[in-house]
């Protein structure tokens, strides 16, 4: 075989030199090796990335022929390998490898004049959580910060979420453009997988992977894979069925009986999971999820035109690796589209690498979403607070309560909340001094033995919603009813589960409720197949998806003009122009679409 590229033949030399003639693997040049089978002990997990040459560098490796990706990749495997090394992904068109190494097989393996780089691999997350406020995120200082005002700009209305309306998604329907066309567009989610089971996808999910190997049997999109109940989400928001519902028992209060739509139902969706159970992926993983992605198009020998990367994902360090991965992939023709992150500060990754759009979330008066993440790297905005979609069936959670003849609004479950119905008396817990006689039931060894039986009526406060559910359950409470300390829904998160249904109410309901005591009320939880999430990783399959609808209708436009049109055509938010917190603004697929 002859090697024409003066780069590779130099790499060849130094690495032979370094390593031997020792025997290699020939890698695929777009698809990793096998993940090895156990975990060497005293090893860490690395990224090496060898020196490329300068057509590779800008091209993602198209710059050289297959037998030369592959005789490069064989002998950068022998490098690792001679030091020690053990290969778990190969990348050969980026000329780079997760490796697990030993502090001994590091130090060689670095000193080897091929190898550009080592660095640790990294570990993105979800980028999704449940609607209100918690103990780790408070309540905001303005509704608009969580989309609560009593006259938001967009609402739901039939199967339309609010979201669905704010990108105008019924008249994009009226006029056809649901992603389906003669040219096939695909939205390929990179998350934590989907329960193909649900009826909002009417078994029409085109494709599925599981790329998180430490994890068993999750390998099929109808039988367990979606632990963490993300990825259904955001599936839903891009592909959810008109007319596919699951029925009211399964349902939020409020909700149409046929469920909740999608904004491109008709574009061919692809679920890679790359998260685990725990809603967390490596480096690797998402790499091997991406080059899936990008290898379902025609001109990579699968059976897409076009493709946009959905990636509800973020966290982690900056890797040299992984923008070398998506550079590859977005010069291959797809479009790459990522969360920008929940923390409230500095864009994260993927969402901040260049050939990554990054999205930011904004509440249903298209106000900044106070956890959504900002700076230059943010490229548009989408719906991304109390978004309404689907997840696995059942193990969702639909609470509701009352009290005085009320039932209220906006009931939110405990995370983990026990599940069934109880009605009592209600009980005001606090009857002591301090923060007890505050109603906020606060101190480790605070009882109250009124509760025994009934329903324990709490204040928000200074101490954790553990410590008060703990106390109300240790007092005998069937029942425990959190009410908030400001505006707004009150999601709560709890350290340990419990047996009895714990929720959080507004803080009006909560008060009003003080008033009329005594009195008797009910609390109740119980499985649901929707739920509503907030998060950056709920704004990105909304743009995702609108990218898809005008893709498919407009297929001739190449990824980057794509791009181009979708930030011209957004509706500009906040500053005029281009800012850091909204990007261009939020996304209008109609408008990119007709011009309207």
């Amino acid at each position: 075989m002859k090697l024409t590229h003066p780069l590779l033949a130099t790499t060849l030399a130094l690495t032979l030199a370094a390593c031997g003639q020792q025997s290699a693997v020939t890698p695929d040049a777009a698809a990793p090796t096998a993940p090895v089978a156990g975990t060497p002990a005293g090893t860490d997990s690395y990224l090496v990335g060898f020196r490329q040459p300068l057509s590779a560098q800008s091209l993602g490796g198209q710059g050289l022929g297959a037998q030369e990706l592959a005789a490069q990749a064989a002998v950068q495997a022998q490098a690792i390998t001679a030091a020690g090394g053990v290969i778990s992904s190969q990348w050969a068109d980026i000329s780079a490898a997760a490796v697990r190494l030993s502090p001994a097989a590091l130090t060689k393996l670095r000193a080897n004049p091929s190898v550009e780089y080592i660095e640790q691999e990294a570990v993105h997350r979800a980028q999704g959580m449940r609607s209100g406020s918690s103990d780790a995120r408070p309540a905001p200082t303005t509704l608009g910060a969580q989309g609560l005002g009593a006259q938001a700009l967009y609402a739901p209305s039939g199967e339309y979420t609010w979201g669905d309306n704010a990108l105008r998604v019924p008249a994009l329907r009226a006029a056809g453009y649901t992603g389906a066309a003669t040219t096939k567009v695909a939205v390929c989610i990179l998350d934590t997988g989907i329960d193909g089971n649900h009826p909002e996808f009417q078994r029409k999910l085109t494709g599925f992977k599981n790329f998180v190997t430490t994890e068993a049997n999750r390998n099929d999109p109808y039988a367990l894979n979606d632990v963490s109940h993300h990825g259904t989400h955001v599936a839903g928001t891009v592909f959810a069925q008109y007319g596919a519902g699951t029925g009211a028992t399964g349902q939020q209060s409020g909700m149409d009986p046929n469920g909740v739509g999608g904004v491109a139902t008709g574009a061919n969706l692809y679920m890679g999971r790359v998260l685990g159970d725990t809603g967390s992926g490596s480096s690797s993983g998402i790499i091997n999820g991406v080059n899936w992605c990008v290898a379902q198009l025609k001109s990579q020998g699968g059976t897409q035109d076009r493709v946009v990367v959905s990636m509800s994902l973020g966290g982690g360090s900056k890797s040299t690796t992984e923008q070398r991965a998506y550079t590859a992939a977005y010069n291959k023709g797809a479009l790459i589209i990522a969360a920008t992150g929940n923390d409230g500060a500095a864009v994260s990754y993927p969402a901040a690498y260049t050939q990554v759009a990054g999205v930011a979330a904004v509440d249903s008066n298209l106000a900044k979403a106070d956890f959504s993440n900002f700076g230059t790297q943010v490229d548009l905005s989408g719906p991304g607070v109390a978004v309404l979609s689907s997840v696995p069936l059942g193990q969702g959670t639909a609470a509701s309560a009352s009290g005085g003849g009320v039932t209220f609004s906006n009931v939110q479950a405990a995370d983990l909340t026990g599940r069934g119905s109880f009605t009592g008396n209600v009980v005001k817990a606090g009857d002591g001094t301090g923060t007890a006689g505050a109603n906020e039931f606060c101190g480790t060894s605070t009882r109250n033995a009124a509760l025994s039986g009934n329903i324990a009526l709490i204040a928000r406060g200074t101490c954790s919603f553990e410590e008060k559910t703990a106390n109300a359950v240790a007092s005998g409470a069937r029942g425990v009813m959190i009410y908030n300390n400001a505006a707004g829904a009150l999601g709560m998160t709890l350290t340990n589960t419990y047996s009895v249904p714990v929720v959080g109410v507004q803080q009006a309901d909560g008060q009003g409720l003080l008033t009329k005591l005594p009195t008797t009320g009910t609390v109740a939880v119980t499985g649901a197949d929707y739920e509503s999430l907030d998060g950056t990783s709920m704004a990105t399959p909304h743009v995702s998806a609108a990218a898809a609808v005008v893709w498919a209708a407009k297929p001739t436009l190449t990824n980057t003009q794509l791009l181009s049109l979708l930030t011209s055509t957004a509706r500009d938010l906040g500053t005029a122009g281009k800012d850091n917190n909204f990007g261009y603004g939020l996304v209008d697929p109609y408008k990119a679409i007709t011009g309207q």
